[in-house]
Parts: structure tokens; sequence; C-alpha cells
């Protein structure tokens, strides 16, 4: 026999022993997280991995980081650099099926979509969004952060999500935007705030109520919801409640990277880990081009088109090509989020090749480190107040 056929054979007869211990037949979705950069320590995150794999044996979870004492299953690296590039690489060879971290840059497009503990009710209730940038233009974000809850949603099992939109700037536009995209055909179930004159306008009490399913609201507002929620009954410096700030969710964007904070405690870092599980069997990205098909269908980049024109006729036209691609590893931040584009286009203007971010801190520019004194200094030379960004 040779030596494939019996790691075959062996693995077959492991599989089937766990089976047996576990009552959990078929594959187990498997679910990596970084262990390092808590300000609560590596053992805070390892405690929270060894709760959700004792309390879903349907996962097999995974460590990424230093070597430690723990049974799970480990890939050993020494820094959180390191961490990032070995999820990535784990995501991308299909090892894992998801990753829990933190602090991580998605581009420009995708945010993460948080899900909450109501106090009072105990209700759960996603936010969308929590992290990331799903656009420059604050009413076209927000648009894109309901298609995003809407997405997670149904992949958690919830057939008919109620959604609604956080009584900030830019509310009213949202509600018109999603009622034509219902109105073109958009699968979208609108719910009714609990105050008297009712309505998808959402107030301060339907926050804590947990009224809709979906709570539409720009990224900074919903990681600030995020944050008070998780950590109301602790004091602020230990999020005790919630499942996270969520996947990074945006069309196109097909790896599943789930956000902690660096305050996050063991019972949220668990519940990350289930809910990116949760997420895994409900096949959130073949719902999620499902959604974006019909949205599109529905004439969403025509309606966000109209929205942002004004802003769109205001601005310089000329056309600025992107200099020669290069590996992005060093980022500025300190730049208002509706300069970020502009900003990476003036350093394009000087030949320097830059993308634009979302890092732990909020809107980056991303360049290469051979860059990073030079573009500094042009950003600074254009107007525009970058700085470093230490996470």
């Amino acid at each position: 026999m040779s030596d494939n056929v019996k790691k075959m054979v062996g693995k077959v007869f492991n599989d089937v022993a766990n089976a047996i211990e576990t009552g959990q037949f078929g594959e187990k979705v498997r679910i990596g997280i970084t262990v390092l950069g808590s300000e609560l320590g590596v053992d805070n995150i390892i405690k929270g991995a060894e709760m959700a794999q004792e309390k879903d044996p349907s996962i097999e979870v995974v460590l990424i980081g230093p070597k430690n004492d723990s049974k799970l299953t480990q890939y050993n690296v020494d820094t959180e650099d390191e961490q990032h590039k070995k999820m990535e690489e784990l995501l991308d060879s299909k090892e894992i099926d998801g990753c829990v971290t933190m602090h991580y840059n998605f581009p420009i497009g995708v945010s993460t979509v948080g899900r909450i503990i109501t106090p009072g009710r105990g209700r759960e209730m996603i936010l969308a969004t929590t992290t990331g940038t799903s656009a420059p233009h604050r009413v076209e974000a927000m648009i894109k952060n309901g298609i995003y809850g809407n997405i997670v949603a149904k992949a958690l099992g919830i057939k008919k999500p109620t959604l609604g939109i956080a009584n900030l700037d830019g509310a009213r536009q949202v509600d018109r935007a999603f009622a034509e995209l219902k109105a073109n055909g958009y699968d979208v179930e609108f719910s009714e705030s609990q105050r008297v004159d009712g309505g998808v306008v959402m107030r301060g009490n339907d926050l804590l109520l947990g009224t809709p399913d979906i709570m539409v609201n720009d990224t900074l507002t919903g990681n600030l919801l995020m944050k008070i929620f998780s950590s109301y009954q602790t004091g602020g410096d230990y999020e005790a409640v919630g499942y996270g700030y969520g996947p990074g969710i945006g069309e196109d964007y097909e790896r599943l990277i789930m956000i902690l904070s660096r305050a996050s405690g063991s019972p949220v870092a668990a519940n990350a880990i289930i809910y990116a599980a949760e997420l895994v069997k409900g096949k959130v990205f073949e719902v999620a081009k499902k959604e974006f098909t019909a949205a599109n269908k529905a004439g969403l980049k025509d309606i966000i088109a109209k929205l942002t024109q004004d802003k769109a006729k205001g601005q310089d036209e000329e056309e600025v090509k992107s200099p020669p691609k290069e590996i992005v590893t060093e980022s500025i931040g300190g730049i208002d989020v509706m300069e970020l584009e502009d900003a990476v286009k003036a350093l394009w203007k000087v030949g320097i090749y830059a993308e634009s971010g979302m890092g732990c801190t909020g809107p980056i520019v991303m360049i290469s480190e051979a860059n990073l004194t030079k573009a500094k200094e042009e950003l600074a030379k254009a107007g525009f107040a970058a700085e470093d960004t230490p996470c």
C-alpha cells in the first residue's frame, strides 16, 4: 500500500472516529483566527477560539500566530504582518473557509457588516456597516451598506430581513433610493419605526429596541455603535457582547475576513468565529452575487449616478492615468474620505503609484516603502493633511 493511500485511509478513520465522538458528520467548516494584536493579550483570543470550538463541533478552529500550548490546529508565524500574509495564503488556497482578524485594510468598496445584541430585549441586529468604506460619497456608501446588510442577513437564513435607516445626514436620500430600487424590482423589506410617526427612518429608540433586522448607517457611526453595544457594561475597555464587526462585503470581493477590535473579549472572539461559519454554511458569496445582480438590474448604478452628479460637476475633469502598478506595503492616513481619491490622483500626477484603502484608524493612501517619504511631501504640497497611521 502506497504512502498516499495510507494517508487517505488514516484520514477516513480519523474522520469517522471524530464524527462518532462529536455527532458531526461531513466536512467541517475551517475558520482561522489571528492571535496577535489584541490589547487584551494573546491568551484572550486563544480562549475565544477554544470557546467557539467547544460550542460548535461543526467548526475546525485554526490559530494563526506564535506557537502556543493550545490543542487547536496551528499555523505558526511570529509577527502581525506574517499573520495577515499567512491568512491570505490560507484563504486563497481554500485551506480555510474564513478568518477572524484585527485592523485589516480592505479596499474602497468593501466594508464590514457587524452583528450586535441589543440591551434590554436581547434582540440580534445587523449594523451595516462598521469598518471600511463602501464608497467615498456618503449617501452612495449608505445605499451600498444596506445591500451589504441584506446579503449578510439572507446568508444567515433570514428570508425577508427588514431594513431600517438610522436618522443621520443623508437618510432621506437613502430612503428614496431604496424606494426606487424596490419599485424597480429589488427585493427589500422596509422596517417601521416604533415611534408614533413610524417610517423607515429609525430613531435612537429603535437602536435600543432592535426594531429592524438591518440598521443602515455610515461606517463611522456604525463603528461607534458597535463599540457602545459591545462594551456598555464593561466601561469600554473590554467588548463583551455581540459578534464583532463582521465580514468585509463588496461587489466581486470573495475573501471571508471577519473583523474584531483590539478590545474584543473572548466571548466576542468566539461569536465572530461562529458568525463566520454561519456565513460559510449560508454561502454568503453566492448570495452576494444574486443581490448585486438584482440591485444592478433595478438600476442601482443609475440611481447612484443621479445622487452624485452634482458633486462630479464640481470636480476637476482632467483625466489622470495611473503609473505602473507596484506592491504597496506602507500607508498614509489623516486624509478625509471625501478627498481620498483626489489624494491618490495627486500622487499619480507626479509619477507615484498609490491606491486608496481603509486602515484601522480610517481612510489611507497605500504606497510602496520606497515612495513613502516622497509621497508624504507631495501630499503636503497638494494641501492634504497626511500623517502616519499607527494602529
